[in-house]
């Protein structure tokens, strides 16, 4: 079985934005990510693999029998653009999509360039759902 990649590190959070982050202004997003999502979520970001930000947990398991965990709620500020680990395929998350600003869509992430060409509280409730999800199907940090 091959081992994931993506894991949690001890690399300090604010090192790795510092060292890696170029853009002064994706600098100052992530810092406001790092806020919103901690305050959303109720977990203190930690680093998952060499460039992914993430909030909680979540323990996956596929038919195949392939298994591990990823961070429940997470951002990377990659060069190009941001890409946001928020969201799980739901009509409400499909919904608010509509209403959510300038992004592209991946297969598990949302591509945005900048903060201010979303709308934040869309982001939220994106979290939110994100979280409802993991937490009715997965064993998750976020369980109350």
């Amino acid at each position: 079985m091959a081992k994931n990649k993506t894991t949690e590190t001890k690399v300090n959070v604010s090192d790795f934005i510092e060292s890696y982050v170029d853009n002064e202004q994706k600098k100052a997003d992530s810092y406001e990510l790092i806020k919103l999502i901690s305050k959303w979520s109720g977990f203190e970001p930690k680093m998952w693999g060499p460039t992914i930000i993430g909030f909680g947990s979540y323990h996956y398991k596929y038919a195949s029998g392939h298994e591990g965990d990823a961070p429940m709620l997470g951002f990377s500020p990659r060069k190009a653009q941001f890409s946001l680990y928020v969201y799980s395929d739901t009509e409400k998350s499909n919904r608010l999509l509509e209403e959510f600003g300038k992004f592209k869509m991946g297969k598990a992430c949302i591509y945005i360039k900048r903060l201010s060409d979303i709308n934040i509280d869309v982001l939220e409730q994106l979290c939110q759902e994100s979280i409802d999800y993991l937490n009715e199907h997965h064993e998750c940090a976020c369980r109350k």
